[in-house]
């Protein structure tokens, strides 16, 4: 005859062992930074090779950007985990008896803290390192679908700060954690196309050779622009990503209809930048340099063709004739 599985325990003499909750070990320590370069190259590399010459070719952008974003979600995930440590332990102060429960519980709750501050400096490093391969990838700056892209662990040379969180920072006492600090420069231009592979060329290197023209004089830069992935936005972005330059970027709130673009004008004059950048563009930008020149903000002006100086082609043009 079978005993049913409690019968047989019960006949075991188990009455001098008590069950304890065994705390599992928590290393603070991220991976090798190494090894997470490698590591995510490889695995990078054997992806996307797959993707060339099959249907998925369409495809590999936005895989590129969703592989990046695991990274970038598992660390905002424990961002919110100290956010509510961190407000425990302020509890637990507040209302410190000295008892020994008490102090239990402000350990316990410490050691959450920073264990989840280690798993997300850890998972911050490896967003960043695949955000590379992202630039490299696409030639873009890889940015969240919404807020901040911000890095704890390192300076704000990664940052990729959305201009709303950027205004709400400055508006309070206490700004949030690794905001760039810095001199804000304007860049500003629309979306455009060529008619051959060696003008778009051409254009892309004028944009580059300018910010880091600008950035021989402005030193502490702070690239603010609109964040258009599909615009003249996108070139600047990767060079602020190459860099190492932080950036802000601000989204047009749909919410205003045809007021967006002013309304975010309006947004970056109110940082005081130093200068504006201004590539050709919409009636918008054109609106943003009259601005600009009325508050006494210096503009570089390459809204000539290929994104060289007016006068430079009006120059050309002249000698030509």
């Amino acid at each position: 005859m079978h005993t049913s599985l409690a019968a047989q325990l019960a006949q075991l003499e188990l009455g001098h062992v008590r069950a304890e909750r065994i705390r599992p070990c928590r290393s603070t320590e991220p991976p090798d930074p190494d090894a997470v370069t490698q590591t995510l190259a490889a695995i990078w590399s054997d992806l996307f090779a797959l993707f060339p010459d099959t249907a998925l070719e369409e495809d590999s952008e936005e895989i590129a950007w969703g592989l990046v974003n695991l990274f970038h979600r598992a660390a905002a995930k424990r961002s919110r985990q100290i956010d509510r440590a961190t407000d425990e332990i302020r509890c637990l102060l507040a209302a410190a008896d000295g008892s020994e429960v008490n102090s239990s519980q402000l350990e316990s709750e410490i050691e959450r803290a920073r264990s989840a501050e280690a798993a997300m400096l850890g998972l911050e490093a490896m967003r960043e390192a695949a955000a590379f391969l992202y630039s490299r990838e696409t030639g873009s700056s890889w940015r969240p679908a919404g807020g901040s892209r911000l890095n704890h662990g390192a300076s704000c040379t990664s940052a990729v700060v959305d201009g709303r969180d950027f205004l709400r920072a400055r508006g309070e006492a206490r700004q949030r954690a690794r905001m760039p600090d810095g001199t804000p420069v304007l860049f500003a231009g629309g979306r455009l196309s060529f008619a051959t592979d060696l003008e778009a060329k051409t254009f892309a290197n004028n944009v580059w050779d300018t910010l880091d023209k600008v950035r021989g004089r402005v030193a502490d830069m702070v690239l603010v622009h609109g964040g258009d992935h599909k615009g003249v936005d996108r070139l600047a972005a990767s060079w602020a990503e190459a860099r190492k330059v932080p950036q802000i970027a601000f989204g047009l709130d749909t919410r205003l209809g045809q007021r967006a673009g002013f309304k975010r004008n309006e947004q970056m004059l109110s940082l005081k930048p130093r200068c504006l950048v201004a590539f050709p563009g919409s009636g918008v930008l054109e609106r943003l340099v009259v601005d600009a020149k009325a508050k006494q903000i210096a503009v570089v002006d390459r809204r000539g063709p290929l994104g060289t100086h007016p006068k430079h082609a009006a120059r050309l043009a002249e000698a030509a004739g």
